[in-house]
């Protein structure tokens, strides 16, 4: 195998800019990133959010969860200032601005967006993002992913087509299982999964892995040997040195 992986922004270059705003998808662009992974919840009226966590504490001057509020009080917080003061001010986008800014000349990043509806049950969640999908036409460079093997499931009905992942943690040992029972393209996982029987076996089996969160670059060799498709990490940039 021995191929050279994909790199792609993990929420954003995370690891210089406030995770999932446009300025960490922004350097992602400028850096030279093949993609980016972004995360999204949905706001009470039902707005397309892009954050990582279901509470706004960790990553804004505020709290209280996402579902309660509206995206019209989201959008006004400042989700920048914790992760650095020259950063006060960046605001939490939506979906849509992320789509409107993706397909604007010179912008050919792969989108990897992952659907937080583990913890949370969003309605109609999956509708909502393929819609968008398909009106900024970006089918063939978006990836849908979750924890959630129904949401997963989901999709792929409401949209055969479309590249679609299962997020795991750890070592499950019926990961494997599970992918084949909802049609998933891919497994999305950590590094110890990748490199073991399991990831071999499900490499062998057809499906792509996309590994996260990867920071140290000298893994890259052991990675690109395994033949995984994406490595995704908070600093592009110690990937893409010449």
């Amino acid at each position: 195998m021995n191929r050279k992986a994909k790199i792609f922004a993990h929420r954003g270059v995370s690891g210089h800019y406030p995770e999932n705003t446009m300025a960490a998808f922004q350097a992602a662009l400028e850096a030279g990133a093949d993609g980016i992974e972004l995360d999204v919840q949905m706001s009470k009226d039902g707005k397309l959010v892009i954050i990582h966590d279901e509470a706004l504490d960790r990553t804004t001057n505020s709290t209280g969860y996402i579902k309660d509020l509206t995206y019209d009080e989201i959008r006004n917080l400042d989700a920048g200032g914790w992760f650095a003061e020259a950063n006060a001010g960046e605001a939490i986008p939506d979906l849509g601005a992320v789509f409107q800014w993706a397909v604007r000349n010179g912008n050919e990043l792969l989108i990897n967006v992952e659907l937080k509806n583990d913890l949370i049950d969003y309605p109609d969640l999956e509708e909502k993002v393929i819609e968008l999908v398909k009106k900024y036409r970006l089918e063939n460079r978006v990836i849908l992913s979750s924890f959630n093997a129904e949401s997963m499931r989901k999709a792929r009905e409401l949209h055969p087509s479309i590249q679609t992942g299962y997020l795991i943690s750890g070592m499950p040992e019926n990961a494997l299982e599970v992918a084949k029972k909802i049609g998933v393209n891919s497994i999305h996982c950590e590094e110890t999964y990748a490199l073991s029987e399991f990831g071999r076996e499900a490499s062998e089996a057809g499906f792509t892995l996309r590994v996260y969160t990867v920071n140290d670059e000298t893994r890259s060799e052991f990675l690109n040997k395994s033949g995984v498709e994406v490595i995704m990490t908070d600093f592009p940039e110690r990937f893409l040195k010449k």
